[in-house]
C-alpha cells in the first residue's frame, strides 16, 4: 500500500524519522563546528565554495533540514521537519522518474548500511526492472582507516548492486569519500561507462556531487555536509532524515518514493 503524504508524514513522526529525533542538539553543534573548521571527515568529499561559518551552517539546517533555529539551544532533542523530508522525497522522485526514462547508468551507495540499505536495494532493483543499469565499479577496492582500535581494513562491498564498505566480516558506517572517489576512479578507465545519477549518503553522495555528477541522496540533522553542497548546487537533492532508525520503518518512505518516480516495486506500508 502506498501512503499518502499526510500518512507518510505521520509515519514519519511516529517513527522518528522526522520531527523529534534521536539526534541530539549538541551533537548537531558539534559536527556543525567541525564543518566550519574544515574538517574533512565532516565535509564528505566536497569542496565548497565558502568558508561556512557556524552560524552559516546552522541557518542553511533550519532551511532545509528544519533544525530548531535558535541559537541558544545547546542540549536537548533537535528537530527534522517532515514536511522538507517529503518535499526532498518528491524532488528525489523526480530526478529517478528522469534517469529510468533514459535508461540510464546508476551508483548506489550507502555509509548507513544499518539503516538506509532498504531504501537504495529497493531503488536499485526498481530502476533496473525499466531498464536501467546499475553500475558496481571497484569491488573489492580496499584501504586502511584509523579506528578507535587503530588501523583497520575496508574494502567496498556491493550487496545488490549497492556499495557499502566492509571489513572482518561485517559492514561498517563511514563518512569516508575516498571509497567513492575510488569507484569514479575506475570508471574514468572504462571508456562510454559513467553514471548519469549516484544515489548515495555521507560520503559517497559528496565525492560524487564534488565530481559533477548529478546526486541525489540523504542526510541527518548532524551531517551538514550534503545541505550545503545542495546549497551551492553540488548535490542535486539531499532528504533530510534520522539515517538510522530500525530499518524496516522506511519501508512507508521507499514506498512512496518509488511511487513518485513511477517505478515498480513499492513495498508495503509498515
Amino acid at each position: 500500500m502506498i501512503p499518502s503524504r499526510a500518512e507518510l508524514r505521520e509515519h514519519l513522526v511516529r517513527t522518528m524519522i522526522a520531527g523529534e529525533v534521536a539526534t541530539p542538539r549538541q551533537n548537531n553543534l558539534l559536527h556543525y563546528r567541525r564543518m566550519a573548521a574544515g574538517n574533512p571527515y565532516y565535509l564528505f568529499g566536497l569542496e565548497l565554495k565558502g568558508s561556512w561559518t557556524e552560524a552559516e551552517i546552522l541557518q542553511v539546517m533550519v532551511e532545509r533540514c528544519g533544525v530548531n533555529p535558535d541559537p541558544r539551544h545547546f542540549y536537548g532533542d533537535d528537530t527534522i521537519d517532515p514536511d522538507l523530508t517529503i518535499d526532498a522525497l518528491d524532488a528525489m522522485a523526480e530526478r529517478l522518474a528522469a534517469v529510468a526514462a533514459a535508461r540510464g547508468q546508476v551508483l548506489l551507495a550507502t555509509g548507513h548500511p544499518s539503516g538506509l540499505m532498504p531504501v537504495h536495494l529497493a531503488a536499485g532493483r526498481a530502476l533496473r526492472a525499466v531498464g536501467c543499469k546499475v553500475l558496481t565499479p571497484a569491488e573489492g577496492w580496499s584501504y586502511e582507516v584509523e579506528t578507535g582500535n587503530g588501523p583497520q581494513h575496508r574494502h567496498i562491498r556491493y550487496i545488490d548492486g549497492v556499495a557499502v564498505l566492509s571489513g572482518g566480516g561485517a559492514l561498517h558506517h563511514t563518512h569516508d569519500a575516498a571509497p567513492m572517489e575510488a569507484m569514479l576512479a575506475s570508471l574514468a578507465g572504462e571508456s562510454g561507462i559513467w553514471p548519469d545519477l549516484v544515489m548515495a549518503d555521507h560520503g559517497w553522495a559528496g565525492a560524487a556531487g564534488q565530481a559533477g555528477i548529478e546526486t541525489v541522496g540523504f542526510a541527518d540533522c548532524n551531517d551538514p555536509a550534503l545541505f550545503a553542497g545542495a546549497a551551492e548546487g553540488k548535490i542535486a537533492v539531499t532528504v533530510p532524515l534520522d539515517d538510522n532508525v530500525l530499518p524496516h520503518h522506511y519501508a512507508p518512505l521507499t514506498a512512496y518514493l518509488l511511487d513518485r518516480a513511477g517505478l515498480p516495486g513499492a513495498g508495503p506500508e509498515d
